[in-house]
């Protein structure tokens, strides 16, 4: 799949289309720094409600659902390939963390469209194109110092540009959020929703 890949960036396709099949099918994941991010993060805000977008294989989701587990709260993971949905599960189960969590199967704009608020922490990991409208979906819902935590901001290289509209609307104050962004892992946009 990675010729594939390169063939198609070198015909001047987007990486972010370029790289669909290849991330529909791969094994990616986060690194445990990142990991640990996310669940002192949850645990540190007292989060009762966490959600994921672009759950894939369930690496991430484990530190989500401990940190759940850990609050006594519910993590809410979505991942529109069905194959990585039954891999997230089955995951989360071998963790002892399928008390404290769920993944749904779909479309995020649709699996995630019926949660109830609040919600306070946000992971974004799938389609980097959908990070603004999930953010959307989801903004009704967060509450005055809820936290949404952005993957990839800075690497690959090629999702810098898909990203910048990203970054630049949590950094516009006029948007409720302060935000910032780390350099851990792939890069994180850590930002606090001030309502």
């Amino acid at each position: 799949m990675l010729p594939a890949f390169l063939l198609a960036r070198l015909k001047g396709v987007p990486s972010v289309t370029a790289s669909k099949p290849l991330v529909a099918k791969g094994f990616l994941s986060i690194e445990p720094s990142v990991g640990n991010l996310l669940y002192l993060t949850a645990r540190a805000i007292d989060a009762r409600q966490v959600v994921e977008f672009g759950t894939s294989f369930g690496i991430s989701s484990i530190y989500l659902a401990a940190a759940m587990r850990d609050n006594g709260g519910r993590f809410i993971g979505s991942e529109i390939e069905a194959s990585k949905v039954a891999v997230a599960r089955r995951n989360l189960d071998e963790a002892g963390l399928s008390p404290f969590s769920e993944v749904r199967e779909g479309d995020a704009m649709r699996t995630l469209g019926d949660l109830v608020a609040p919600v306070d922490l946000v992971f974004l990991d799938g389609w980097k194109d959908l990070y603004l409208p999930v953010l959307e979906l989801l903004k009704p819902k967060l509450r005055k110092g809820s936290v949404v935590l952005a993957d990839n901001i800075l690497f690959p290289p090629g999702f810098r540009k898909t990203m910048a509209h990203y970054v630049a609307y949590t950094n516009d104050p006029r948007n409720g959020f302060q935000s910032t962004t780390l350099r851990l892992g792939a890069g994180i946009e850590y930002s606090v929703f001030d309502g």
